[in-house]
């Protein structure tokens, strides 16, 4: 497989970046820059995290704004932190109102798949906690952005239209401050068109100076509760007042000699840990390209069946993050995969779907953050004059109250957003992610793989062909696959199809450090508008 990958066409010929004194790979040039500045004002990876974050809730609104969800691992001091910034469904929300308001699934989009937004209270828990700059001070590059505008980038408009035109279907006056708010001259805007808003630098100003309590507790909140009234919506103030970002205990697997860290249910990272962990059970891989490739799909998508029948809220899963990750459950998941690809099915442990960047500094602390808006610009709800685009996360609960996602009142929905993290004998190697809803997890299978099984360096594994399960027998595959390896798979029982672009296969950032000689390695997708800048 190691020399396969070397003649594998590749979407970009971009070299890994170098860094000594820090680096922010990110989604959005701009937004790295952002990061690169804080960093060179005297602030820590942490604080460059928050600033990108902000401004990639500007630059980038096609996948996540004001209104997102957040995850984190940071490392800082010797030590792994987790921060689940997801927010619970409303007290409102039911499953019986939501099927009395006839609806037999959640819905994608509207104002009752809305949870807590649960970003601006991440950005201001990891500054209060781990920042040096004052909270302002990492803001006012957002603020000043949304101001005065930026040139779109191609990707962000080409999700920007998608947008436009699905938002555009949907005959319900709450829509229309999306329009207002996102569309220029009845259309989303062109590549390198100007694109500005005042409401969200007010909206990003107000959280900065209140170090988020206005978006939870005060004027921001008043207007999101006010508009969930006028439209019939279930958010309100006393649910935005009583949320709280949790610190959490990364989860780990071990693989190839490395740990692999991700944050814990209700977010989706566990599936890449049975992945990756069923993969260890099964040892070494052989150099048949084709073998290899069979083997982490097939472990894949074991893994995500698992993952869509069990992941929930840590307290009310059954069976147990634990149980999941035993190395005994996984031996007998790895039994499953033979030579043919299977249709797979979920086993029983109990015996008897973004904006993802990373940043380090010159002293080794890292940073793996994530916020997302779901679906492109998630809900389609805008909070009129305030530039507040709401998630739709809730669209992930389940009406069927027998399931373990089962929709609740202060319940958090199974979480596609997953930062990743990777550590060996206790020191730091550095943050990982692919955004992209439900292809993160397999997103971080291959990036894994392909950096600590076939030796390639954090931008060649981000350039390597993707592959991407969806049901069933069914893998998806990006245009430049090669067509001998999907043949191959094909031959083996696999329903390959290969599509015609490549933004739905994730977006990815990767910054690894070398515990000798500190010095950073960076790469930054090449499927997206994507930058990774050193210092």
């Amino acid at each position: 497989m190691q020399h396969d990958a070397l003649y594998y066409p590749s979407p970009s010929r971009r070299m890994a970046a170098f860094g000594t004194r820090g680096m922010v790979a990110t989604s959005q040039p701009v937004a790295a820059q952002v990061g690169m500045q804080i960093l060179q004002k005297g602030g820590n990876a942490v604080d460059a995290a928050i600033a990108s974050a902000a401004a990639l809730s500007v630059v980038e609104p096609t996948s996540n704004g004001i209104g997102s969800d957040a995850f984190a691992i940071v490392w800082i001091d010797g030590k792994l932190h987790g921060l689940n910034a997801s927010g619970p469904a409303p007290q409102a929300a039911t499953i019986e109102t939501m099927k009395a308001l006839g609806h037999a699934n959640m819905p994608l989009h509207g104002l009752l798949p809305v949870t807590v937004p649960g970003a601006p209270a991440a950005w201001a828990a990891l500054s209060e906690r781990f920042g040096k700059l004052p909270f302002a001070d990492l803001l006012a590059p957002a603020v000043a952005l949304a101001e005065q505008g930026y040139a779109v980038t191609p990707v962000a408009h080409q999700m920007w239209d998608e947008s436009f035109h699905t938002y555009s279907a949907y005959d319900d006056a709450a829509f229309k401050p999306w329009f207002d708010t996102f569309a220029i001259e009845g259309r989303a805007p062109r590549p390198g068109e100007r694109w500005s808003s005042t409401g969200h630098a007010s909206s990003l100003r107000a959280i900065a100076e209140t170090k988020g309590r206005a978006f939870y507790e005060g004027e921001l909140a008043d207007k999101i509760d006010a508009f969930f009234r006028e439209h019939g919506g279930l958010l309100r103030k006393a649910d935005l007042a009583a949320f709280q970002p949790e610190w959490v205990e990364p989860i780990s697997t071990r693989y190839r000699g490395h740990d692999i860290w991700e944050i814990p249910p209700n977010g989706s990272g566990m599936i890449a840990l049975q992945a990756l962990g069923m993969l260890e059970q099964m040892g070494a891989e052989g150099r048949d390209p084709v073998e290899t490739l069979h083997r982490r799909i097939e472990a894949t998508k074991l893994a995500y069946v698992d993952g869509l029948n069990y992941i929930t809220e840590r307290d009310a899963m059954q069976p147990s993050v634990e149980q999941m990750l035993a190395g005994d459950y996984l031996a007998q998941r790895a039994g499953l995969i033979g030579e043919k690809a299977v249709d797979p099915v979920h086993g029983n442990p109990i015996m008897g779907g973004t904006v993802y960047l990373a940043t380090a500094d010159g002293e080794g602390n890292m940073v793996s953050f994530i916020q997302s808006n779901f679906h492109g610009f998630g809900s389609g709800i805008v909070i009129p004059g305030t530039g507040i685009s709401l998630q739709n996360r809730g669209a992930s609960f389940s009406l069927d109250a027998d399931h373990a996602n089962a929709l609740a009142p202060g319940k958090r929905t199974y979480h596609t957003i997953i930062p990743g993290f990777i550590t060996r004998d206790g020191q730091a190697m550095g943050p990982f992610g692919v955004m992209g809803g439900y292809m993160q997890p397999q997103g971080h299978v291959q990036v894994i793989t392909a950096m600590l099984e076939d030796r390639l360096n954090p931008q060649a594994a981000l350039d390597m062909p993707r592959w991407k399960w969806t049901k069933g027998k069914t893998v998806e595959v990006e245009p430049h696959f090669p067509d001998h390896l999907a043949q191959a798979l094909a031959r083996r029982g696999h329903h390959i199809v290969k599509l015609a672009d490549t933004i739905s296969f994730g977006r990815g950032q990767i910054i690894l450090r070398d515990p000798a000689s500190g010095v950073l390695c960076g790469g930054t997708e090449p499927r997206t508008d994507g930058a990774v800048l050193p210092w």
